[in-house]
């Protein structure tokens, strides 16, 4: 999935990936192989658990960087001088993703978890679940995005443009953001390990990311750079699929006892998803911006960075966290969720630009 160069050349159109198309049925055999070997080899699961250095396990540590960091070399800064071009279609999404979606979140979660579902829940779990919703709301997604563009037959350059412009923003923003929804949410702040987190898995990656970006387009140009990003795509999946293992392994017993859980986890996720959606759809209409725009807009809005909502929350609340479980879910649910918007907007196309003339 590869994007721009610093010249200003449109990124190139991806399509989605057998391992990313099937995402939703990798993670489920991840539940079954996670839950099998956390009974299985108790100890193994045990040493990892307690390979941490400040509250950082230092095996998912490595495993969030192979997530992270070839997600973060599809990222080229040099895009945000074009974000002018779609004013429009970048303040929609802008205020979706930092103004609606992560308040929303916290909403439906506590509507949901924390009343209507709780007697269905582990006792004292819902606020955990709901902080690991707040974490996944609270981060704009940065890789997948160019597929859903690619799907819908978005605008490239506004879609780089944007996401690249949501990671500048993530910096600054992320960690302030939840520890406001967190202390909303009656959900002790560990500030330490919060800040600790964004440098880790946010502010360090970034750097690292840009500065091999730049070391190869500048050695081999983008088709270097599309190379290495093709041979570290399934690098990225991989990782993320045996941290889910892990995380899996130590919810084992939670998910035998309550398997009802997942499900009702998965509900505000689903609601949020399509709210969002559609109100980044609708507010781009009302705008007047092109529906090339307005596709990936509504999909941007929508969509979250899983990958660092799982490590963040597995920093801040641990490997066995409520937290770190309801992450998870939104990983199970992204896919096929997402092809769906992605269908809707397609279908409504002629609507959307016969409204748009009127």
């Amino acid at each position: 999935m590869a994007t721009a160069s610093a010249a200003g050349t449109a990124p190139a159109r991806p399509g989605i990936s057998f391992f990313e198309r099937y995402l939703s049925l990798w993670v489920a055999l991840c539940i079954v192989v996670g839950i099998a070997f956390g009974h299985a080899l108790p100890g193994l699961f045990g040493a990892i658990a307690s390979a941490e250095v400040a509250r950082v396990n230092l095996v998912v540590a490595v495993l969030i960087w192979l997530m992270i960091v070839p997600m973060l070399l599809k990222i080229d800064f040099g895009a945000l001088g074009s974000v002018r071009q779609h004013w429009r279609g970048v303040g929609v999404t802008l205020f979706i993703n930092w103004a609606v979606k992560p308040f929303s979140m916290a909403l439906l979660g506590t509507l949901f978890l924390g009343w209507l579902f709780a007697p269905l829940l582990p006792t004292g779990e819902a606020s955990s679940y709901i902080a690991g919703l707040i974490l996944l709301a609270a981060a704009p997604c940065t890789a997948m995005v160019f597929v859903w563009s690619n799907l819908c037959d978005g605008e490239p350059n506004y879609t780089l443009s944007q996401v690249a412009l949501n990671d500048l923003i993530m910096v600054f923003a992320f960690a302030p953001l939840v520890g406001l929804l967190l202390g909303v949410a009656s959900v002790t702040v560990p500030w330490d390990t919060l800040l600790l987190s964004v440098g880790l898995y946010i502010v360090v990656p970034v750097i690292v990311a840009q500065l091999v970006r730049r070391a190869v387009l500048a050695s081999g140009g983008q088709a270097t750079l599309d190379r290495l990003l093709a041979r570290l795509g399934p690098v990225s999946l991989t990782a993320l699929l045996a941290t889910l293992v892990l995380l899996f392994g130590f919810q084992g017993e939670a998910i035998f006892a309550q398997p009802l859980v997942i499900a009702l986890i998965a509900v505000p996720i689903l609601v949020q998803v399509y709210f969002n959606a559609g109100l980044a759809y609708w507010l781009s209409r009302q705008f007047g911006v092109a529906w090339c725009v307005a596709a990936p807009a509504a999909l941007i809005g929508a969509s979250n960075f899983f990958e660092l909502a799982v490590a963040a929350a597995i920093s801040l609340f641990g490997l066995k966290s409520g937290a770190a479980l309801a992450t998870v879910v939104g990983v199970l649910v992204e896919v096929p969720v997402m092809l769906s918007v992605v269908a809707i907007v397609k279908r409504t196309r002629g609507w959307y630009e016969k409204e748009a003339a009127v």
